[in-house]
């Protein structure tokens, strides 16, 4: 009996002492002085290196606000391309603090790989792109088709939910990396893509001819894609997902990287003095400078402005908002108030 109660008790410390090694991550990366962020290995508009080597996009924006809101400054960020198989290895083992690489929050996920998802950054669903010189409208006339996949995804599991609740088989060719998956559709090795319907668009605007390719009507799931953080630590959870909060509350209220300075100067708004620092104790709450939502929006904007920037009609995406719309106007982008 002893010795069970002294093994009990050796298992309860290590529980306790691997808790707290995921906990600190704020002082970590203040220590350290950098952010370490996950991002992919290249999708243009969410994650990808410009032509003089910089990461940008929109899920790169993510790690920019936490960085603002933690140092003043969004460029101190050290950027770690992770593969889909990887992704959630780094981040569980501390390679990287945050994972905002267009990953799915699923309840799997969520509850059996050690991961908490901090906050929705794009209401996404998954879709179908074909030839349109195959004539093919509706993803009900699919039944034997070959479909190229990203390994490590909820893509394949979707498909195949579809297909069978559909009556209807298919046959998967999967690869690693996003390019791979668009040369193989290219060379005519599968004759469908599928995949979140933003990387669709990505894909599409990759290929010689986007005109000759569509992307089908149905959405076959649901793909809330969302900004990733180990479990264990809440307190580096709130800075992360009011990292967030903070760009799309700026977009409510009409905050813009152009204005900011001005609004800061002139608003007897009380939600916009907290949201910017000028009243409350906001910033000691999350453990950051009381100006930590004026260092966001002024070094990365609104959500809006972020969205357009990378990912909007403007853009060779030419994506709209659609439920990434806010919700006052006719989307589903809503979140709490910071009172």
């Amino acid at each position: 009996m002893k010795a069970k109660f002294l093994m009990g008790a050796a298992t309860v410390c290590t529980m306790a002492l691997g808790s707290a090694a995921t906990a600190g991550t704020l002082e970590d990366v203040k220590e350290r002085g950098h952010l370490l962020c996950g991002t992919s290995e290249g999708v243009a508009g969410f994650s990808a290196p410009n032509d003089e080597g910089v990461w940008v996009g929109f899920d790169v924006d993510a790690c920019r606000a936490v960085a603002a809101a933690i140092f003043g400054d969004p460029n101190k960020i050290e950027f770690i391309s992770l593969n889909s198989k990887d992704r959630f290895t780094a981040l569980q083992s501390g390679e990287v603090d945050l994972l905002p690489r267009s990953t799915t929050f699923t309840l799997t996920r969520d509850a059996s790989l050690g991961l908490d998802f901090a906050a929705i950054n794009y209401y996404d669903g998954q879709g179908i792109m074909v030839r349109a010189d195959l004539g093919l409208t509706k993803a009900s006339e699919l039944d034997g088709v070959t479909v190229c996949l990203r390994t490590g995804s909820t893509t394949e599991l979707n498909l195949a939910d579809y297909f069978s609740a559909n009556n209807m088989s298919f046959q998967s060719v999967v690869f690693d990396k996003s390019d791979e998956i668009r040369k193989a559709y290219e060379a005519g090795r599968c004759d469908v893509m599928s995949g979140d319907r933003s990387q669709l668009a990505v894909r599409r605007s990759q290929l010689p001819d986007p005109s000759a390719h569509i992307v089908l009507d149905e959405v076959i799931s649901k793909e809330p894609l969302a900004v990733a953080v180990r479990q264990g630590d809440d307190a580096w959870g709130d800075v992360v997902r009011w990292s967030f909060n903070v760009m799309v509350l700026a977009e409510e209220s009409g905050i813009t990287q152009a204005n900011v300075d001005e609004v800061l100067a002139t608003t007897n708004t009380p939600a916009v003095k907290r949201l910017l620092g000028s009243e409350g104790e906001f910033g000691a709450y999350l453990g950051l400078p009381a100006d930590w939502g004026y260092q966001v929006v002024k070094h990365v904007g609104n959500y809006g402005e972020s969205f357009e920037r990378n990912l909007g009609k403007e853009t060779a995406i030419g994506l709209d908002r659609g439920l990434n719309a806010l919700w006052s106007d006719g989307g589903v982008m809503y979140v709490p108030p910071a009172n």
